[in-house]
């Protein structure tokens, strides 16, 4: 999926790590149907705990913004994360008997703990642009994965999950979010943000996004 102009770069920039993200063994077991309960469990509690910071990062977000625009596109993606994405993770293991009180409890795993203080101390320590470069290949590789998902893969238990994320409300918000790149991107860099000096590190920091991704994989793999 494109999600706009700015995200296409980013990907590009960050090479085979993209790769490894994406098609990861996680999300490959959960396409054809071989990915362990176990480990969906662990990944689903521990990916709850995920969004609870990262819809902290995205109300950051907010108060990092410079138009009004940037603030409303913000403050609906932390609705759409608390009020729909959630919602799955409280189902799931709802029906397993993990209430979401003990979700919200949850003992973060290492690689949740230093990904999602990574994207916040981007958003701290930088602008608006160093956190929406952070923020990216979660909501963006998401939408991608789904949407391959949804095309590729057979009979699989873990079909609401990829209905998810293929569906249209999180699709509206990955182009949401590539748009409200575009534009931040435009107001702060020009019409040429490759030229800027800035630009290596915001591939820097998005690369550094996807490997936490590759590491948050593997920590559900590990259950």
């Amino acid at each position: 999926m494109i999600y706009g102009a700015i995200f296409p770069l980013w990907r590009a920039a960050a090479g085979e790590t993209w790769d490894d993200y994406t098609r990861h063994a996680f999300v490959e077991g959960l396409g054809d149907g071989t990915l362990p309960r176990k480990a969906f469990l662990r990944y689903l509690v521990q990916d709850y705990v995920f969004l609870i910071h990262f819809s902290r990062a995205w109300a950051l977000a907010v108060t990092k913004a410079e138009t009004p625009e940037e603030m409303r596109a913000c403050a609906a993606t932390v609705h759409a994360l608390l009020d729909e994405e959630l919602h799955l993770h409280i189902k799931t293991c709802a029906a397993k008997g993990i209430p979401e009180e003990q979700l919200f409890a949850a003992r973060e795993a290492p690689q949740n703990l230093a990904y999602t203080r990574y994207v916040l101390d981007a958003g701290h320590s930088g602008d608006f642009l160093d956190l929406m470069a952070a923020l990216a290949p979660c909501v963006l590789g998401y939408g991608e994965i789904g949407t391959r998902l949804a095309a590729e893969a057979g009979q699989t238990p873990y079909a609401d999950w990829i209905a998810t994320y293929a569906g249209a409300d999180y699709q509206h918000t990955c182009r949401e979010v590539g748009t409200l790149i575009d534009a931040a991107t435009a107001r702060r860099l020009g019409e040429a943000p490759e030229s800027s000096p800035r630009w290596p590190r915001l591939c820097a920091r998005f690369e550094m996004a996807t490997r936490l991704e590759v590491d948050f994989w593997g920590m559900g793999l590990s259950a």
